[in-house]
Parts: structure tokens; C-alpha cells; sequence
């Protein structure tokens, strides 16, 4: 008596894949599975056992996810290439979910497994067993994710949970989850437990932003500020831009003994020019604080902008408009840039206390946009609360993998099932928790191993 794993078109198979829609109302489901049993029909067992094996590498999991006993067989179809003259008993059909939404919904409750990518379904009955290995659409890939949870204040409560570690905590179980969700794609990643969570402080004053508003060239003037407590005074000759008065800047702070970085920012729709960043550090690595001058502007000059920024959470963190949306406020980017390690394959996520101004609970910047931010996700306390409901992280995570600002209900056909869905708020299995296999493609062909982000790296599948 043999024992193997038949797909819905009657295929034997040795990989299955989570299934990507919601529950059918419909007996054949194209996205399920059976176990069969082949042999003399006196060997045929009355049931089988399924247990759902979790990934080797996936995280601290060592048990089994879930056990199915005593399964019942019915006589039906062999598969395809099947020996002549055997019978065949099947299980019912059953389909891989990742959560227990999803299990325990009525349409499928009783013919529904969790599963992890990387892991695998194993059937048995007596000394016969088979095993399926869960797999993506695309095989499996892993994303770097390195997490930074704010403070509100210097040394004061973090933005979510009671303490650092209860941060952490949320964090991790936020990361298994978007895991899960975009294990339908064969994406995940990595163990949640090893993903680097930080807490740390808002920065204060560090960055020094030439052009912050309009982007328009010198008429003539100067620059004022000083850098730990030493002002600095620098000429603006008329039709000086922000570019090359931040590298004027950068050469007298240079001179001092500071550590300097230049990054030009995305163009806005608003502006003549991107604005500038000027970042100041110490030799020792730590930021500079710079401050207006002890009297008067920080610019003299009538039509050239300046900003000192930092970022400030007590009333929200200032979040881009469409306006700005390629470069971020200076409030962003003071704090984005603080903490980012340069790195365009790491996936940075910024936990903040809120977000100011409006209903915004999630944000993202992009490889496509070009700017000196991306690849860079940003999700509030209120993210965070919305749980399975939103899936925020999962969702902000998709529009950098994606490459994609927009959503598909911006331009098409409102479907509150899709996880990338603008505004749809469900905690059932109709929610926003569904990736169509378009969406998993454009994943791979916008941040695979060859593009320029290389956000995704295949992960091949580790033994059992």
C-alpha cells in the first residue's frame, strides 16, 4: 500500500502551495489537496493521519503546526499514471492555509491545514507514509528585515507595548505574521527571532536640509547655524543651488574635524529643485547637534530655504502628502536617516508612537522612486492595534517588494480581499490577507536577486 499526494487536476505531487483565495463556496476547489492510498483493496486503511510540519529554519518551532487524526478515506479516482488493477480511497479535499482565520472558517473548517513554506505535509497510516514539501509560486525567497522601534522622547516610552521587550515582542509576532501572509508567494523572512529589533531614541537636531521648500537657487545671502555650540557662517553667491551649497557646507564642516554625508533627496512636485540633506557626525561616530544661530535666520538669503531637521514624536511623527511623497518631510527623513544602514537589500521598518495629522497608520518608500529613502517602512501604534484586521505591515511591506505606490483599487475593481487593497479593514478570511500570483511575479521581477534592490534572495529549501 502506497500512500501520495494528489493536486485537484489529479496530479501526484511532492510540493503543494498555501492557497492565495478565499474560501470557495463551491465543492471542487482548485487550490486543494487529497491524500490517496493505492494498493490491494484488503490494504486500504479506513483513515490517515496529516501533519503539517513546520520549516527547519523558520523559526524556534519544533513540534508539529497541526495534527489531523483519523482522517477518514472514501473509495475514489486514482491518479493519473496510476498501476492498473490497484484501488484507490482519498481523503477529502483540504487546502493549506497560514492562520487560523482562515482553518476555522465554516466553508472549509474540517478540510484545512496550516501550513509554514519550508515546511512540509506528511501523511501516514501503519508503516506507509508520504510527505509534501510546502512551497510558493516561485519557489522560496527571504528579505532582510531590520526593525527600529522609536521612543517618544529621549529615554522615554516606546511606541508600542510596556517596555523595550514587550516591543520586541509584538514586533516579532507582527514580522511571523507578514511571513505567513507572504508565504502564498514563497516569500518570508527568515526567523522572526532573528530578525535586529532596536529601541532607540528620536534624533534630535543632526541634519541640515538646503532647498526644504520650494528648491529655488540663491539670490544672495548667507547661511547660519552653529554645529555643537560653533557657528558657522556660509556665503550664498546669487544662483548658488542646495546641491552645491551642501557641498560648501560639507567642506567647512570637513575642515572642523566633523563626518559629513551629502544626500540629494527626490524631486517633489512642488519644488524647483530636490532638497539636500547635509548629515553631521562626530568622529566618533555619534550626531552632531546643530542649532540656529544666536541671533537672527538660519538663511538671509530671500529665496534660499534652509531647515534644521529632527524628528519630534510627542505630536506625531509629519508624514509626505502626495507632493512630497518621493522625498519625505524632513521629519522622516531626520529619522529614517539617523538609523538606516545605507544598504538597499535591507528592509527597513521604522514602529512609531503616531503618525500627525490625519488617519494614516502605515507609510512606505520605494527603489523606484529614486529618492535618498527606500525600501524603508514606517507603521504607528494604530498599525500595530489593527492586527489581522489590516495586516499594516504586511501591506507597506508589499508596496516596497511590489515597487508600487499605488493600489489596485485605484485603478481597477474594488477587491477588499487583496491584501494591497487601499482602505479594506476585515478581520475574517474575506479581509484584506489575499496576493494573486500577478502580484507574486512582479515581487520577484521588481526586487529579486537581479534587480538593483536585491531585496530577495532565493532561500533554498533546508532538509527536514
Amino acid at each position: 500500500m502506497k500512500l501520495v499526494f494528489v493536486d485537484a487536476a489529479g496530479d501526484t505531487v511532492d510540493r503543494v502551495s498555501p492557497a492565495r483565495t478565499p474560501p470557495p463556496s463551491e465543492t471542487v476547489d482548485p487550490e486543494a489537496v487529497h491524500v490517496v492510498a493505492m494498493g490491494p483493496s484488503a490494504e486500504l486503511p479506513s483513515s490517515i493521519g496529516i501533519s503539517s510540519v513546520p520549516a527547519p529554519d523558520g523559526g524556534s518551532r519544533t513540534s508539529a503546526i497541526e495534527t489531523m487524526r483519523d482522517v477518514p478515506l472514501e473509495v475514489g479516482a486514482c491518479p493519473k499514471g496510476a498501476p492498473a488493477g490497484v484501488t484507490c480511497a482519498r481523503t477529502r479535499a483540504f487546502r493549506i492555509v497560514f492562520d487560523d482565520i482562515d482553518r476555522r472558517h465554516p466553508l472549509i473548517s474540517g478540510r484545512s491545514v496550516i501550513g509554514e513554506v519550508g515546511g512540509a505535509l506528511v501523511a501516514n497510516a501503519g508503516a506507509a507514509s508520504a510527505s509534501a514539501r510546502v512551497i510558493g509560486s516561485s519557489g522560496r525567497h527571504r528579505g532582510k528585515l531590520r526593525v527600529h522601534i522609536l521612543r517618544m522622547t529621549e529615554n522615554g516610552p516606546v511606541a508600542i507595548g510596556r517596555d523595550p521587550e514587550d516591543a520586541a515582542r509584538l514586533v516579532r509576532e507582527e514580522i511571523a505574521r507578514a511571513s505567513s501572509l507572504w508565504g502564498a508567494c514563497g516569500i518570508g523572512f527568515g526567523s522572526p527571532d532573528a530578525v535586529e529589533v532596536a529601541t532607540v531614541d528620536p534624533p534630535g537636531p543632526w541634519l541640515l536640509a538646503l532647498g526644504c521648500g520650494a528648491g529655488l537657487a540663491a539670490s544672495g545671502g548667507e547661511l547660519r547655524f552653529s554645529v555643537d555650540g560653533r557657528e558657522l557662517v556660509v556665503p550664498l553667491a546669487a544662483g548658488t543651488t542646495p546641491k552645491s551649497a551642501a557641498r560648501r557646507v560639507a567642506s567647512l564642516l570637513e575642515k572642523r574635524g566633523l563626518s559629513v554625508v551629502v544626500s540629494e533627496n527626490g524631486l517633489s512636485t512642488a519644488g524647483a529643485r530636490a532638497p539636500v540633506d547635509v548629515h553631521v557626525r562626530r568622529k566618533t561616530k555619534t550626531r552632531a547637534t546643530i542649532t540656529l544661530p544666536a541671533s537672527g535666520v538660519i538663511s538671509t538669503d530671500p529665496t534660499f530655504e534652509a531647515c534644521i531637521g529632527k524628528a519630534n514624536l510627542e505630536d506625531g511623527l509629519q508624514h509626505f502628502g502626495d507632493a512630497d511623497a518621493v522625498a519625505g518631510t524632513i521629519e522622516e527623513r531626520a529619522m529614517v536617516k539617523a538609523y538606516e544602514d545605507g544598504d538597499p537589500s535591507t528592509l527597513d521598518v521604522f514602529v512609531v508612537p503616531s503618525f500627525g495629522g490625519d488617519a494614516r497608520i502605515g507609510e512606505s518608500f520605494i527603489f523606484a522612486d529614486s529618492g535618498a529613502v527606500k525600501n524603508t517602512v514606517i507603521i504607528d501604534r494604530a498599525g500595530f492595534r489593527a492586527h489581522r484586521a489590516s495586516f499594516t505591515l504586511a501591506h507597506e511591506i508589499g508596496h516596497v517588494l511590489l515597487d508600487q505606490p499605488g493600489h489596485p483599487d485605484d485603478f481597477g475593481a474594488d477587491t477588499p480581499t487583496r491584501l494591497m487593497d487601499a482602505d479594506a479593514v476585515n478581520p475574517t478570511a474575506f479581509g484584506p490577507r489575499r496576493l494573486e500570483l500577478g502580484e507574486c511575479a512582479r515581487a520577484l521581477r521588481q526586487s529579486g536577486d537581479t534587480t538593483p534592490s536585491n531585496l530577495l534572495l532565493p532561500w533554498p529549501l533546508a532538509p527536514l
